[in-house]
């Protein structure tokens, strides 16, 4: 791993991968939701909003199938 950068409460590795690890002072790995942030602080990544998914539009009943709501009930007279 090479060093990156180190400020005062951090040092911050890049893999060879490519990807970052970030170590605190008391050289512990910091992980999750605090990495993110730190390593967004630093400007080494960016992270960008997942796109919301259109609804699917409705399925359509196979051809020879009735439901109830297109009249499959017969009236008697």
């Amino acid at each position: 791993m090479k060093k990156v950068q180190e400020s005062g409460d951090y040092s911050i590795y890049q893999k060879r991968s490519g990807r970052y690890g970030v170590q605190n002072k008391a050289k512990k790995w910091v992980n999750g939701e605090a990495k993110t942030k730190i390593l967004l602080e630093a400007g080494l990544i960016e992270v960008s909003v997942p796109k919301p998914s259109s609804p699917e539009e409705p399925m359509e009943a196979p051809a020879g199938e009735t439901t109830e709501s297109e009249g499959g009930e017969e009236s008697s007279s």
